[in-house]
């Protein structure tokens, strides 16, 4: 009997959010002699190395590499390079694990810069920031990706703090072969304007990130906070509630007028979760049922101390909240039992998954067994949609071969 081809290939994923700790040369090896010693660069300290740059001074938290650690071992204090596991900063050895667990490509966030590029938006000498950026990219494009071609994704950072030449890199970046930029959930608390700003200080980034057909990822705590329930309310309490972030932007993003005026713009809610869309989404249309005529008309109303502050305005006569959310945003989850449930809602097609590795909430190793656990009650074109057809089609990438494995 000839094999079935026809049936999707379900023994692999793509993971659209994954995580770096980048090693000592990224910086070193790249940017200009006369800058080495101002550009971060790793030097020993009490409890292994840690990053210097400007005045900080960055440890590595061992819960952003707790990939081969028992839950148990957990713990947030610094770790060194030589007590984590290999595949937490070497492009090479991390294959190995995600053969391991069935992990096919793999898109990844930074550490040391945090998931946007915070620590260069926050530095004093900006010209030797702009540098910095631009070795990163060429680093995370040339060796991390290049490394393997077809099993990672690139993404890039922008200098948050220079729209115009943002604007510069991303084309430089998509020449290149990037396929994806890292945004901020919010960028206000970053001390940037936001999507809503009056002057369009977004403008360059966005048409350029339209035009060159490149992502607009934002990963939860992009905006350097975590969301607080009260002042003294506990950690766990506050992580358990951090998908509030991935809600606000979504929603700040369909009342944009970014949206509905650049139709081949594409935001992913990395790390946000996906099970909260279809009461969001509800929410949202009641809201714009009942309150668009006024709204329409009364820029600037302060409703409980909100301002809405003017400047650009979605038409929200035309604006069709359903339809905007299918052409525009999508959803990111590591496991998520409720949005399985609920996946015809939300929309197959705005669905992906990813590991977190290599840090404490990852799925790995065992990422493509829960995967197919969670997933088993959905039609097999659904699964091998949000195990990789989507991220495929979002990311306009191809993926290698699956390895043959021993």
């Amino acid at each position: 009997m000839s094999e079935d081809t026809s049936k999707p290939d379900l023994s692999w994923l793509i993971s659209v959010d994954d995580h770096i700790l980048e090693p000592p040369n990224v910086w070193q090896d790249r940017v200009p002699a006369k800058d080495k010693d101002r550009a971060p660069r790793m030097v020993p300290g009490e409890h292994g190395e840690i990053w210097v740059y400007e005045d900080k001074r960055v440890p590595t938290s061992g819960l952003s590499a707790a990939a081969g650690r028992k839950k148990e071992e957990f713990s947030p204090k610094p770790l060194s390079y030589g007590d984590m596991r290999a595949g937490c900063y070497d492009s090479v050895a991390r294959l190995d694990d995600m053969n391991q667990a069935g992990i096919l490509a793999s898109l990844c966030f930074p550490s040391f810069p945090r998931f946007c590029g915070q620590i260069f938006a926050e530095a004093q000498d900006k010209e030797l920031a702009l540098i910095c950026v631009k070795a990163y990219n060429d680093w995370i494009i040339d060796e991390w990706c290049g490394s393997a071609p077809g099993r990672y994704i690139p993404m890039t950072l922008i200098p948050l703090w220079d729209p115009v030449a943002a604007a510069a890199e991303i084309e430089r970046c998509a020449e290149k072969g990037s396929r994806a930029i890292a945004f901020s959930e919010n960028p206000a608390p970053l001390g940037l304007p936001t999507i809503h700003d009056p002057s369009g200080y977004w403008d360059p980034v966005m048409s350029t990130a339209h035009d060159a057909d490149l992502v607009v990822c934002m990963h939860a705590g992009s905006s350097s906070t975590m969301p607080k329930i009260s002042p003294n309310a506990p950690v766990l309490a506050n992580m358990a509630w951090g998908p509030v972030r991935a809600s606000g932007a979504m929603l700040e993003w369909l009342f944009s007028p970014y949206l509905q005026n650049l139709p081949n713009l594409r935001i992913a809610l990395s790390e946000g979760g996906v099970g909260w869309i279809p009461y969001f989404l509800e929410r949202a249309e009641q809201v714009l049922d009942k309150q668009r005529h006024w709204a329409s008309k009364a820029a600037g109303v302060d409703l409980y101390g909100a301002m809405d502050q003017g400047g650009k305005q979605v038409d929200l006569h035309s604006l069709d909240l359903r339809k905007t959310f299918r052409d525009h945003v999508y959803g990111c989850f590591i496991d998520d039992i409720h949005a399985m449930n609920s996946v015809t809602e939300i929309g197959e097609d705005n669905v992906m998954i990813e590991t977190d590795y290599p840090h404490t909430d990852s799925t790995w190793p065992d990422s493509i067994e829960l995967a197919h656990k969670r997933l088993a009650h959905l039609p097999e074109s659904t699964q091998y949609k949000l195990l990789r057809g989507n991220a495929e089609r979002v990311f306009r990438f191809t993926p290698a071969q699956p390895p043959v494995l021993a």
